[in-house]
């Protein structure tokens, strides 16, 4: 498929400059908040919002309203509705990883993408206090900071790092947890990271050999879907077809570690996922 060309800025920057400079400006204001004291609203079990997000959040869409104003926008916060489906819209999570930014662990970013008829062409995951920024453009490549990144080029699981998460569902949780156990020890580790954005984004570098997840939203994956693809890895959902944005169940990472573990040791039944024998 042919890359689209993307829209110049009101102001005559590129989409992935004005995607930079938002992801940077929210990351920013979360990384002033991060040491200190926050005003914290529950929104079910493990899943919270602080001040800190929404006052990120309102502070890229200013950004976009001013650069893109014709643009729609998908929010966690503030604009979780927004059918993304049709036409230009920018997907946003200003705090991704939230509780273990309320808690004060080191593993948070800010993602911003922009998609065209529910497809990520442009695509940043700021890690705010490393000071790493992950990005793509569709037919680019993918770089952290000024450097190409690959997907990792294991053969398969027994030689692989997995990240996972467990998400807000109790049931899918269960579920993860029961993979790790089916998966370990056959396996190299397992790392529980708390932030699905940067869970993928480390894939796409090949920190990760894989991440796999089974609760996510657009915000969380929909930078992510690029940087794996533009670093020559592959991203599925449960069914095994290519991730979209509106998937909730995924595995993404190397290719071959990906084929394996699709193979292996995921499948879909009654929407649950049910991890088959290693």
């Amino acid at each position: 498929m042919t890359a689209p060309e993307l829209p110049l800025a009101a102001s005559g920057r590129t989409a992935i400059d004005v995607a930079r400079g938002c992801a940077e400006a929210g990351g920013a204001l979360a990384l002033a908040r991060f040491h200190g004291a926050h005003t914290i609203d529950s929104k079910g079990r493990g899943n919270i919002v602080t001040e800190a997000d929404v006052e990120a959040e309102l502070r890229i869409k200013a950004i976009l309203a001013a650069e893109y104003p014709d643009h729609k926008v998908l929010s966690e916060e503030t604009a979780a509705d927004t059918d993304a489906s049709t036409g230009w819209t920018w997907v946003i999570d200003p705090i991704d990883g939230t509780k273990n930014y309320s808690l004060g662990i080191p593993f948070w970013c800010t993602n911003v993408a922009l998609c065209l008829d529910g497809e990520p062409v442009a695509g940043v995951t700021y890690d705010a206090l490393h000071g790493e920024r992950f990005w793509a453009v569709a037919g680019g490549g993918a770089f952290m900071n000024g450097e190409q990144v690959a997907a990792s080029t294991r053969a398969d699981v027994a030689s692989a790092v997995i990240g996972m998460d467990l998400g807000y569902d109790d049931a899918l949780g269960a579920a993860q947890i029961a993979l790790m156990r089916r998966i370990f020890p056959h396996v190299q580790t397992i790392r529980v990271l708390g932030s699905a954005a940067l869970g993928v984004a480390y894939a796409a570098a090949g920190r990760l050999d894989l991440f796999t997840h089974t609760n996510v939203y657009p915000w969380d994956i929909a930078a992510g879907i690029l940087l794996v693809r533009e670093a020559g890895g592959a991203a599925s959902d449960n069914s095994g077809a290519p991730l979209r944005i509106g998937s909730r169940a995924f595995a993404a990472g190397g290719r071959r570690v990906h084929d394996d573990f699709r193979a292996r040791y995921a499948s879909v039944q009654g929407g649950v996922p049910d991890v088959l024998s290693g």
